[in-house]
């Protein structure tokens, strides 16, 4: 009796493949044939063989999966009944038995290897609305497992807008470039499978071709492009001139057009049409696209309504406007005073402001007229303006001012009168936003540390505005930030001064904190680290910060506290410790100054330095320095004084206008200054990029102007020598 494959056996069977080598198991294709050997003990020579009842037994079942008992035919399970089970036996059930399964199910015990198989999959077509997010699932079956993979347009797919988690495919946001032709591929080593889904993403429309900024005459017509695409392709077009619909405006409606692409046409153009035009193509999906453009009617200068009466306060500044639409810019205007032509000459302090309007310094009865104006520009004019009589009329005035400064707890109420008389009767209105009493009075409940600061009181009717200030003081609260702080960097030192704020009604104290980072490449400022340093009171508003490291970026802020709080940082002001140059017996060589140039085309041929000290007149250090140079010493500066520098460059006899300059101090020692080329603060049109300081945003952009003189003087805000 010998049972196969059983927990326990009378006579071991083993399986084995065919070429006789024993394995623990068989491994087989699902729809395949598998051989499971049962080898019988051997018998003795000459002995007749033995009859044997061999049984075949899987794990799980009650019975035998098969019984074969000599030559008679064998039981099978009922499980396994047309799988085409039985026994090939030789030698009368000899030394060897095989089991021959074919068509066989899944049979556990057996290392099945089956290709992958879909059991799940996304539909064939597939739509999605762009913004929302979207999954496509795809599961398959198969020994070994099989490996999912995505690809969208032949493709592999990964990156960190799309997940690919246990087959499954997952877009966080659907794109319109989204769409397209997934392939899901299952894989493993007996072979793989392939769906593929296409997918269809449907939105607003995209503006392929935005309108461009349109500059024409006036009597021409105006074409503003605009084409756009959509899924679904359904589109309108709508055009809005500053925020209002084309076809609503009464002036512009009957001579605007939308074509089919989107364009709009407006026929004979007239100064009133320019103005800013959007383009919205829609479908009526989610919110529509827009793209806006600009038009420019070029026209003769225009005269616009004049009031018909104009107002101005006896003893006062007045001014006569003259209300002008002019493309190219307005040149000049012509005035009539009482149809007679205007000479500002017989009227002692009238002049004629650049907008073309009449100033009169005190207005008195010589104001008194009709006036009409005539503007030019390069095309020409439109014509003379509709005629204005000025008016004179006493200035409102001020019955109750408002003190020159308030002290009051926080908390408490505030009232700070500014009671007026006028004709017409003038408004009150204060210039922080607060309620105010009908007498014209500023009512502060409860008062805050908030409303610390300069109050205005404006007194305004058609003929003047009278102001009045005052200064609300707020005691009772912690400080308040300190302004205006400025660092003069030393040999391994920076004094740091400052303008204190508000002390809140309490005696203030300060503390400067700094932080400071190397200027190195590996470098980050993840390493930066805060260090403070109390400020003694007798420092008063400055502490000289000791201890510093050279070639090493420094910035400060100074914190301010009192018995009630601590107030706000300061805004922070930043220096860079660079290494400081010392000359035998402390003699001053020079400034040594450093910059960075950027290749240009063409090529500029030189710099010029330019310097002034205390405010005075700019002049040249040196005028013929080379293109190629970085570095110099800027010598013959007085010692122990503070200069401004400032740099050009030259392209032949052409100068750029000089980039912002920088404070220079030399007490004492050289400083080395250091020009960074980005963020890039100045050039020269066409290419010529300039010189910047490292810690000034300003961007500047720099005309050409054929004179070898300096370019006039331009105002800069002070730097700090960093």
């Amino acid at each position: 009796h010998v049972i196969c494959g059983g927990l326990q056996q009378i006579n071991q069977c083993s399986s084995s493949t065919m070429d006789g080598i024993q394995k623990p198991e068989v491994v087989a294709k699902e729809g395949g044939v598998v051989e499971m050997e049962c080898r019988l003990p051997p018998t003795d020579t000459g002995a007749s063989v033995s009859l044997h009842v061999v049984e075949w037994v899987r794990q799980g079942f009650d019975i035998p999966v098969l019984i074969k008992f000599g030559v008679y035919a064998s039981r099978v399970h009922p499980n396994y009944e047309g799988k085409s089970v039985f026994i090939l036996s030789g030698a009368q059930l000899g030394s060897n038995l095989t089991l021959r399964v074919f068509h066989f199910s899944p049979i556990s015990g057996l290392s099945q290897h089956t290709p992958p198989i879909f059991t799940k999959t996304p539909p064939p077509v597939l739509e999605a609305l762009v913004g929302n997010s979207l999954s496509l699932a795809c599961v398959a079956r198969g020994n070994p497992p099989p490996t999912i993979t995505w690809a969208k347009d032949g493709i592999l797919i990964g990156g960190d807008k799309v997940e690919v988690l246990s087959g499954t495919l997952s877009l966080r946001t659907v794109r319109m470039e989204a769409g397209g032709r997934y392939e899901c591929l299952a894989t493993n080593t007996e072979g793989n499978v392939t769906h593929v889904t296409k997918l269809k993403v449907k939105g607003p429309p995209v503006i392929v071709i935005p309108p461009n900024d349109t500059t024409l005459n006036m009597t021409q017509n105006a074409l503003l492009r605009c084409q756009a695409v959509a899924d679904p392709p359904n589109m309108t077009y709508v055009w809005q001139r500053q925020g209002e619909n084309v076809h609503h405006i009464e002036p512009l409606k009957s001579r605007v057009k939308i074509m089919v692409d989107g364009t709009l046409l407006i026929t004979r153009i007239t100064p009133d049409d320019s103005g800013n035009y959007t383009c919205m193509p829609t479908n009526g999906l989610l919110t529509p696209p827009t793209a806006s453009a600009s038009l420019t009617v070029r026209h003769p200068a225009q005269a616009l309504l004049m009031p018909q009466q104009t107002y101005l306060p006896t003893g006062l500044g007045g001014l006569v406007s003259c209300p002008v639409r002019a493309q190219p810019p307005l040149l000049h205007v012509d005035w009539t005073k009482d149809r007679q032509p205007l000479d500002l000459a017989m009227y002692p302090g009238w002049t004629l402001t650049s907008e073309g309007s009449v100033f009169m310094a005190t207005v008195n009865d010589d104001a008194t007229g009709v006036y009409m104006c005539t503007p030019y520009n390069s095309f020409g004019t439109m014509g003379q303006s509709g005629p204005t009589t000025v008016i004179l009329q006493d200035p409102p005035s001020l019955n109750v001012s408002p003190r020159k400064e308030y002290r009051q707890e926080v908390g408490r109420t505030l009232v700070i009168p500014c009671q007026t008389t006028g004709e017409p009767a003038p408004t009150v209105t204060w210039s922080k936003v607060s309620l105010a009493t009908s007498n014209g009075s500023l009512l502060l409940l409860p008062l805050s540390k908030d409303h610390q600061g300069v109050w205005e009181c404006s007194v305004t009717n058609r003929v003047a505005t009278v102001k009045a200030s005052t200064v609300i003081s707020v005691l009772g609260t912690s400080p308040h930030a300190a302004t205006l702080v400025s660092v003069f960097p030393g040999f391994k030192q920076a004094n740091v001064s400052w303008e204190p704020g508000f002390d809140g009604g309490y005696p203030q104290k300060f503390t400067v904190c700094y932080l400071l980072r190397p200027k190195t490449i590996q470098s980050s400022w993840r390493e930066v680290k805060w260090l403070s340093v109390p400020v003694p009171s007798s420092s008063g508003s400055s502490l000289q910060v000791t201890g510093l490291v050279p070639d090493t970026e420094y910035q400060f802020s100074v914190l301010p506290h009192n018995k009630v709080g601590t107030g706000p940082f300061s805004e922070i002001a930043a220096c860079l410790e660079n290494y400081a140059f010392s000359f035998p017996n402390q003699r001053l060589a020079g400034i040594v100054l450093q910059w960075s140039p950027v290749a240009q085309f063409p090529p500029i041929t030189g710099f010029v330095l330019q310097s002034r000290a205390e405010q005075g007149e700019w002049f040249n250090l040196d005028d013929d320095i080379s293109a190629n140079r970085t570095v110099m010493i800027v010598p013959d500066l007085r010692k122990d004084s503070v200069y401004e520098l400032r740099l050009l460059s030259r392209r032949g006899e052409l100068l750029s206008e000089p980039s912002p300059s920088v404070n220079v101090s030399n007490m004492g020692y050289s400083r080395l200054l250091e020009f960074v080329p980005k963020p890039l603060l100045a050039g020269v049109m066409g290419g010529v990029a300039f010189l910047c300081l490292a810690l000034i945003l300003v961007l500047g952009t720099i005309s050409l102007q054929p004179s070898t003189k300096a370019p006039p003087q331009r105002k800069y805000p002070s730097s700090i020598l960093l």
